[in-house]
């Protein structure tokens, strides 16, 4: 017996999870990669084209190219290319003979209305993390700390049921005490649970979240339209006559009243807008897809945790609406599931729960150490926790004991009203 008490102290020993080596406050992510994935686009695309036009502007000189009379000197050629560039207004007649001006002047600030829209873009970011990252990191260091704590504090009951079942002289009294104690519910540690039910119950980081998603599908259908106005009035003419005839060269009798124009880098404009607009119209369901995440909640989640005691938020169907903060906090866990130490740990026995014989006897985790550590093996015959046909576990005196109770007890009764209050 002893080398069977040994080993299955090592197990427990093992099992349970180390101390973290440093402060998990630096590794949490306070951004979905959904989210984050739409900021690097919708900020750093226009920001690189921007750039990329700019840096040709720079290297080849004049956006505009002029044809003046030929009795022009180099100057006058000069100072015609600068004066139209200047202007950018378009001189024509329409279809009664009118004389009508158009102003190109969109296409000399394209650039510079692009930056602008990568400041935009950049706002739901910033609203998120100044409103709303800062209590989401603490809810996350709390949550993923209590997860962590009360998968060791299973473990560690275990080890003390074992010594205290290898101290006891009967062992039918230590079986006894056992199955009142689950009655009671005295395994289960319910601040955490208590926590994430007021969680349900607050809709801050839901409002900011929602907020952030409708702010940057609003800034990316305006960027949308925009560009289509663009193409539609301005985008299709990359030339243009324009007139020099003003202030002292007005009365000039041999400077022609028009000259024409044409737009060197109209075709990267055009090249720009059409990839900012393309890829800002993919993102439009991305970020819809983003706000209906919290339509549903992440059951699957939930479902590993449940084997914790007093965490059954499933079982006993506590979920209400999951437009709230619980559900968004639900999401970035997910996002930080390399943070929680416990879910592989758990997520492994809830695996070979399910591979388990008859794992109606097995709610919980303490359940679970509880026959790996052979604790079972020393339960008497009369009491076998054999499940009734509703899936209720019988006690030694003919009652019945629900695996994980829908109710506490009478001296647990005053906590559950105390919690939901």
């Amino acid at each position: 017996m002893s080398l069977s008490h040994t080993a299955a102290e090592y197990m427990l020993s093992d099992a349970l999870l180390p101390d973290p080596g440093g402060s998990r406050a630096k590794g949490l992510r306070l951004e979905l990669p959904s989210d984050r994935l739409l900021k690097f686009i919708t900020v750093g695309l226009p920001l690189l084209l921007v750039s990329l036009a700019f840096a040709r502007e720079f290297s080849t000189g004049s956006q505009i190219s002029c044809f003046p009379p030929t009795n022009f000197t180099g100057k006058q050629a000069a100072y015609v290319d600068t004066a139209c560039w200047d202007s950018l207004v378009h001189h024509g007649v329409d279809s009664e003979g009118h004389a009508i001006t158009k102003s190109l002047w969109a296409l000399k600030v394209f650039p510079y209305s692009l930056l602008v829209v990568a400041v935009l873009m950049y706002l739901p970011y910033l609203l998120w993390r100044y409103a709303a990252a800062p209590a989401l990191h603490s809810d996350l260091l709390f949550i993923i700390d209590e997860l962590d704590k009360s998968y060791n504090r299973s473990v560690r009951l275990v080890q003390h049921m074992r010594k205290v079942q290898q101290a006891s002289a009967k062992p039918e009294r230590f079986w006894e005490e056992y199955e009142r104690a689950r009655r009671e519910r005295y395994f289960e540690f319910p601040l955490l649970e208590r926590y994430l039910t007021c969680k349900q119950h607050a809709h801050a980081l839901a409002f900011i979240y929602i907020l952030r998603n409708l702010l940057l599908l609003l800034f990316l259908a305006a960027t949308c339209l925009y560009l289509v106005f663009l193409h539609l009035n301005i985008f299709f003419q990359d030339e243009f006559s324009c007139s020099i005839k003003t202030g002292l060269l007005q009365e000039e009798p041999h400077i022609p009243p028009l000259i024409p124009c044409k737009l060197v880098f109209f075709s990267i404009f055009q090249l720009i807008s059409i990839s900012v607009g393309g890829v800002y119209v993919l993102l439009l369901p991305v970020v819809v897809y983003n706000a209906l995440q919290l339509c549903q909640w992440d059951k699957g989640l939930l479902s590993v945790y449940e084997m914790l005691p007093a965490f059954d938020l499933l079982s006993r169907k506590m979920l209400t609406c999951p437009v709230n903060d619980l559900n968004v906090i639900l999401l970035f866990l997910r996002a930080n599931i390399s943070e929680l130490t416990s879910f592989g740990r758990l997520n492994a026995v809830s695996a070979l729960r399910e591979a388990t014989a008859n794992k109606e006897d097995i709610d919980t985790v303490v359940d679970f150490m509880t026959l790996l550590a052979g604790l079972e093996t020393t339960k008497p015959k009369g009491h076998a926790c054999t499940p009734e046909p509703d899936g209720t576990a019988p006690l030694s005196h003919g009652s019945t004991l629900d695996p994980k109770p829908r109710a506490e007890a009478t001296g647990g009764a005053s906590r559950d009203s105390l919690g939901s209050a």
